[in-house]
């Protein structure tokens, strides 16, 4: 069986800050990692990146436009996980009760697995970012 996730890097409308959560619990209590959650049985993933977006953040479809970046596949223990980006196109207050909501400078070491959970993903997704930039954040 597998199960799926999605994670979405989501910045500010002048692409200076991307949105993190400061997780509650385990895993990775303490640290930041990118809103997210799971792909419902039957759900096309970006319609499940938006209605997670939504449910944890308040950013909604009209809010911003999500592209497809990467997807995770492990195969031990059976999860995918879907990586999605966007831009805000105008300024938003965001609120969610999971976990703490942050936006922080997009200058971090995003490989620091002390601050970041992911075990380093969050820093190779950026990565990604930054070499399509013009493209993906457009």
């Amino acid at each position: 069986m597998n199960i799926e996730f999605n994670v979405i890097a989501a910045f500010d409308r002048n692409t200076e800050h991307i949105l993190m959560c400061k997780r509650r619990k385990n895993p990775y209590k303490g640290l930041y990692n990118l809103v997210g959650g799971k792909i419902e049985d039957g759900e096309d993933g970006l319609s499940a990146a938006y209605r997670e977006l939504e449910e944890e953040t308040g950013i909604s479809k009209k809010d911003i436009r999500l592209t497809h970046l990467m997807d995770f596949t492990y195969y031990l223990p059976s999860i995918k996980v879907e990586a999605y980006v966007g831009r805000l196109n105008k300024e938003i207050a965001v609120y969610g009760d999971e976990n703490d909501l942050e936006w922080i400078e997009i200058n971090q070491n995003f490989f620091d697995v002390s601050r970041f959970a992911g075990e380093g993903n969050i820093g190779h997704i950026m990565e990604q970012i930054y070499l399509s930039k013009e493209i993906l954040l457009k």
